[in-house]
């Protein structure tokens, strides 16, 4: 029968064993710190030290001088776990500063980098990109000053040095971190303010969450696949742009036959935007916004462009719906259905990241059916018209319809019903028009593009009004 204490025997027996190996891992850790950041600039260490029960290192109180005269200085640099494979790396308290007035460039309250492939990662980029591994992220309490260097590096080349400003991050999540792919990044709790956001112009920016996941090819040129992007409640206020965003979902994986886009709850504020303006362009942009808000001053949008796939028979059937709303003003539907004998090596899925692949496909003619439907754009347009030509809003219908019976003789009947058409919109004879449009029973996009001007003919086109 074992004695009761042989636990505590055989643990304690482990521990000795590898005492020597855990000892040195404080070592390692200076060493590596050390040579980390020497090669430029200077640092200085605090108290390093380990743990042999939990097996961990810790160095605290880092301070690396750069030689561009910036100051980077962690409270705690920890390591868990087995020094050469670790559970956690862990940086407490990091604050990037300028040398001379101390002015924090960057702090972060805290970063977590779970099961990365090195317990310190060199800074002059001697690993070979597929030894660069991280488990998981987590960062807390994100704060960049946008005047700095850094800030420009981060946002590939943007210059905010002119009108300085500030970002927050209150979280950044992410998992399956390598050099060409990340499994899931999530960043939450956003806000920028500056003088100078680059397109934005000067002003501020909030959003609530960016979330990728599946991003992969990021080595390759024109590779890149993304299997999704949710953006929720963006809301700009600048000097160029005011605007809000509820939700943006993208669903770049076409493997399981569906995906797209979605936009909801895009609103300009047209109004505050014109005041911004430059006083000899309001004139113009006020006219623009009454006719596409009524007058309300607020531009309203949803939107959607989705698309899927199936297979039957030897061939594609590619599918692809579209729905545009500006709210009191007009509506879009575009329903696209294509058979399609796609080239060897040429998936469907592949078509959907890449339209261009479609040129050399054999389309086995197919379906275009748009919806175009009035909800008082039209009937303002030609209000706009007529004032503008200094005519009744009779006479300047009468006008437009002229014009379109005119190109109608230059490029045919099914061309003039579509106008007339939109002109029944613009006398509020017509609340939609619908178009459809049957491809050719065996043609390509290549001939197409060749001789557009034929297309007419080559088509079988059909146009209602209601």
């Amino acid at each position: 029968m074992l004695d009761s204490r042989w636990p505590l025997i055989a643990g304690a027996s482990l521990l000795l064993a590898a005492a020597p190996a855990l000892a040195d891992d404080p070592e390692r850790l200076e060493a590596d710190l050390r040579a980390m950041f020497g090669d430029h600039g200077s640092v200085e260490l605090g108290e390093v030290s380990g743990a042999l029960l939990r097996r961990r290192a810790t160095a605290e109180d880092l301070v690396f001088e750069t030689d561009e005269g910036e100051r980077l200085r962690l409270a705690r640099y920890i390591v868990k776990g087995d020094y050469d494979s670790p559970d956690e790396v862990i940086l407490e308290g990091l604050r990037l500063e300028d040398g001379l007035t101390e002015l924090p460039l960057m702090t972060a309250e805290r970063i977590v980098l779970g099961e990365p492939s090195r317990a310190v990662f060199p800074l002059d980029g001697d690993l070979a990109p597929e030894e660069v591994r991280i488990g998981s992220l987590a960062i807390d309490d994100i704060v960049i000053d946008l005047a700095s260097e850094l800030a420009e590096e981060l946002f590939q080349g943007a210059a905010f040095r002119e009108g300085g400003g500030r970002l927050t991050i209150a979280r950044v999540r992410g998992e399956s971190l390598s050099h060409d792919a990340i499994g899931m990044l999530e960043i939450t709790e956003v806000a920028g303010t500056g003088q100078d956001l680059g397109d934005l112009g000067a002003g501020s920016f909030t959003l609530g969450s960016l979330r990728l996941e599946g991003l992969a090819g990021l080595e390759g040129a024109g590779e890149e696949t993304l299997e999704l992007l949710a953006i929720r409640d963006i809301d700009i206020a600048s000097d160029r742009l005011v605007a809000t965003l509820a939700e943006l979902d993208l669903d770049g994986d076409f493997s399981d036959g569906v995906g797209g886009l979605s936009l909801d709850g895009i609103r300009l504020d047209l109004a505050r935007m014109i005041e911004l303006a430059p006083e000899q362009e309001r004139a113009q942009l006020r006219m623009a916004s009454k006719v596409l808000t009524d007058g309300s001053g607020e531009l309203r949008l949803d939107a959607a462009f989705l698309g899927d796939w199936e297979e039957e028979g030897g061939r594609s059937i590619l599918r692809s719906n579209s729905r545009v709303t500006v709210h009191e003003a007009l509506r879009l539907l575009i329903d696209i259905e294509l058979p399609v004998v796609l080239p060897d090596g040429v998936s469907p899925e592949a078509v959907f990241s890449d339209a261009d692949r479609l040129e050399a496909a054999t389309l086995l003619g197919g379906e275009i059916h748009l919806t175009l439907a009035d909800q008082g754009l039209f009937g303002r347009l030609a209000t706009l018209g007529a004032a503008m030509e200094g005519v009744t809003e009779a006479q300047y219908l009468e006008q437009v319809r002229t014009q379109a019976q005119g190109f109608g003789m230059l490029f045919g009947p099914q061309v003039q019903a579509i106008l007339t058409g939109l002109v029944d919109l613009m006398a509020g004879a017509a609340e939609e028009l619908d178009v459809g449009i049957t491809l050719p029973a065996e043609s390509n996009l290549e001939t197409w593009a060749g001789d557009p001007m034929a297309l007419p003919d080559k088509l079988s086109l059909s146009v209602e009004t209601r």
